[in-house]
């Protein structure tokens, strides 16, 4: 059997998040308080993705809906999100977990990492 590796990512918990207007503000929590050095703010689309990530969902399923809902091209938002959850993800902002599972569907081991 083969194994396939399949990247996901989940919202860390360490952070508050709050929609205003048409933005979500991301705050990380640092110390038992809010980092106001390190606000973060997401347009739409972000705003959109940081609501997927509410729950582990990888780079393919998140370009699959923003190409569901925006006029966007499958590689324009692919090379976009990429570079979006790479960026959470060097923040702190988002968990990634790789998942290792055979080809016959079978979870095979989960590892996360920051």
């Amino acid at each position: 059997m083969t194994e396939v590796g399949r990247e996901r990512y989940l919202r860390s918990s360490a952070v508050v998040s709050r929609e205003i207007a048409d933005e979500t503000l991301v705050v990380p929590i640092r110390g038992g308080a809010g980092d106001l050095n390190s606000i973060f703010s997401f347009n739409p689309i972000g705003s959109d993705l940081w609501n997927l990530m509410e729950k582990e969902v990888s780079v393919e399923e998140m370009t699959s809906w923003v190409t569901d809902h925006y006029d966007v091209s499958a590689e324009q938002a692919l090379g976009d999100i990429r570079e979006f959850v790479s960026e959470l993800v060097g923040a702190g902002l988002v968990t990634s977990i790789t998942k290792h599972v055979k080809t016959t569907g079978e979870l095979e081991s989960v590892h996360a990492s920051r």
